[in-house]
């Protein structure tokens, strides 16, 4: 489910007989419920939207939905191996592991 950018995940507790979500691209917490799937949409929404109110309320901007930016850890060798296959390619790290990440498109992954 998205709504304003935010995207949830949801799961069915079969014992309570209620759906529950979370919001999953932002670092804040963000969660909903609702005992139907009509119920549980406008639960994500409200949700959403008194978060929104509430960062305005104390003039806090919200966690926007990913900045583009992540730290990976990696172990020194996997990191040098990374680093010269970008050279040999002309690449900086930064292209060479976007490109790699990005979902194949015309041409064939290795």
């Amino acid at each position: 489910m998205t709504y304003k950018g935010y995207d949830a995940v949801v799961q069915f507790d079969e014992d309570a007989g209620v759906f529950t979500g979370e919001v999953i691209n932002t670092r804040d917490v963000i969660t909903f419920q609702g005992k139907s799937v009509t119920e549980l949409k406008r639960a994500f929404k409200d949700s959403v939207d008194d978060y929104l109110a509430f960062c305005a309320s104390r003039n806090e901007k919200p966690d926007k939905p990913f900045a583009g930016s992540f730290i990976v850890r990696m172990s020194p060798k996997l990191h040098r191996r990374i680093t010269a296959e970008a050279r040999r390619q002309g690449k900086s790290v930064n292209a060479y592991v976007i490109e790699r990440l990005k979902p194949e498109t015309t041409t064939a992954r290795r």
